[in-house]
């Protein structure tokens, strides 16, 4: 095939703006066989691979790339999957601008090979064609159980699985796949994905145990008794933060993970749920990650007659994908930057019955900022600027400012050591804890970050696993 010397990459195929904002389905509709051939051939098989490097799980880039060049898009599937458990989701959700793509030699003098689409191309063309079984290696009769069922457990469970391991993932929530389903939104990442790459593992032998709450169901110490030899806690950090300000206890206050959970898993854009949440109205969202564009862009498919983005930052510094900003953009939610929440107002006087509105949100009070001097990670410090209060009048706010680890397997494991932030302490190189036997891995550890890291981490940990084991 010749070189596609083109400095663009092909362009994503999506729902229009109007169309999408109000709906869940995909926003992104993915290559077809004639473009994801194209965008292939843009790919120059460096030799020395530089963007391999920047992969957390190591997929060797050139060389699927390379087959999707021959038209073996099976084959292609095949070399991602020696890396990774999870290629549909890496493929929608993996921020590679900032990793793999960052490292293309093509961005040099134009936009980098489309990495990401190739590889969530051929995932959905091996779910599409394939109908075989993988196969199920032989037993070594070692035991390992895994909690969490979010990326970096999955991960680790398929890495074990396929050297031989009986691994058992046991998932607090009745349904396997951790933050893919209860945090990311349909529209980004369809729930019909993620369950076809959990059911590729347990085709693989691996059990799923769900609604285990370990550190109440089970302690750590419990699943060593069982005759597990080794555990891998995956636990994620789905403790909410607050801005600890007046009026977070009214009605209509949610953390982004409640009503991420509520709308994503409990389904609560249903005409009649089980579980309700706001919808229709104004609507803030305070914080500027990707959560943040997720609860927002959610909020509007809900039925919410005006979405606000509330960021103390500028858009330089807005964390969150320039895809996922963009979207959220076209979608008409409005950015208000260099703001930050003082006040939550409403009505608080419980004896009141006049108003039907009463305990509930009616407005939120913010004041100007202004960057300062750059903070310990090189981001420059919002400053408040006195006198410049103003005031929205919303009826619901989401608060997006980050999550930490619960404590709950900490307060029930001894032995197991946590830093000042409830992240569990780990050697890096092999993700094992203070506690012998027992190994952590993603957000448990780190605090809430990426997908692609967490499953870094589970590939490491299930690595440091299999030669522990095997050494004793």
């Amino acid at each position: 095939m010749a070189a596609n010397m083109n400095p663009k990459k092909n362009p994503m195929p999506s729902q229009t703006p109007e169309v999408r904002a109000h709906n869940f389905s995909e926003v992104a509709l993915g290559y077809d066989e004639a473009t994801a051939l194209d965008e292939a051939a843009r790919c120059l098989n460096c030799k020395n691979m530089p963007c391999v490097s920047g992969c957390p799980v190591n997929i060797h880039i050139p060389e699927f790339i390379g087959k999707i060049k021959e038209g073996d898009f099976e084959g292609a599937y095949q070399i991602i999957n020696r890396s990774s458990s999870l290629p549909a989701v890496c493929g929608r959700v993996c921020p590679q601008e900032t990793q793999c793509e960052a490292k293309c030699v093509r961005g040099i003098k134009g936009e980098p090979v489309g990495i990401g689409r190739l590889e969530r191309f051929v995932a959905d063309y091996h779910n599409t064609h394939s109908d075989g079984k993988p196969n199920i290696p032989q037993k070594n009769g070692h035991r390992v159980a895994i909690v969490g069922s979010g990326p970096s457990g999955l991960t680790c469970a398929g890495d074990l699985a396929k050297k031989g391991y009986e691994v058992t993932v046991y998932e607090a929530l009745h349904t396997a796949g951790g933050v893919l389903v209860y945090g990311i939104p349909e529209f980004r990442l369809p729930k019909a994905i993620v369950e076809k790459e959990v059911d590729n593992l347990t085709s693989m032998g691996v059990k799923i145990e769900t609604n285990y709450i370990i550190g109440k169901t089970l302690t750590v110490d419990e699943l060593f008794e069982m005759g597990y030899e080794a555990v891998f806690i995956g636990s994620g950090a789905g403790l909410p933060s607050f801005m600890n300000i007046p009026g977070e206890n009214l009605k209509g206050v949610y953390s982004a993970n409640e009503f991420l959970t509520r709308s994503n898993l409990m389904k609560a854009y249903l005409d009649d749920p089980v579980t309700p949440i706001s919808k229709g109205g104004k609507v803030a969202v305070v914080g500027g990650g990707n959560v943040a564009m997720d609860a927002a862009r959610t909020a509007l498919r809900l039925g919410a007659e005006k979405v606000y983005i509330i960021y103390r930052r500028s858009m330089e510094e807005l964390p969150a994908r320039r895809e996922e900003v963009e979207h959220a953009m076209e979608e008409g939610i409005e950015f208000m930057l260099l703001s930050s929440p003082v006040e939550i107002l409403g009505y608080r006087n419980p004896e009141d019955k006049r108003d039907p509105k009463n305990g509930c949100v009616t407005g939120i009070k913010c004041i100007k900022m202004e960057l300062g001097e750059p903070d310990e990670r090189g981001r420059r410090s919002p400053v408040p600027i006195t006198g410049s209060e103003f005031e929205l009048s919303v009826d619901t706010v989401i608060i997006s400012i980050g999550t930490s680890p619960n404590p709950l397997i900490k307060s029930t494991t001894e032995g197991l050591e946590v830093n000042k932030r409830g992240g569990i302490i780990v050697e890096e190189s092999t993700g094992a804890t203070t506690k012998p036997g027992v190994y952590a891995g993603g957000d448990a550890v780190t605090g809430a970050a990426t997908v692609i890291s967490a499953m870094g981490a589970g590939k490491t940990a299930a690595k440091a696993i299999d030669e522990y084991l095997m050494s004793k």
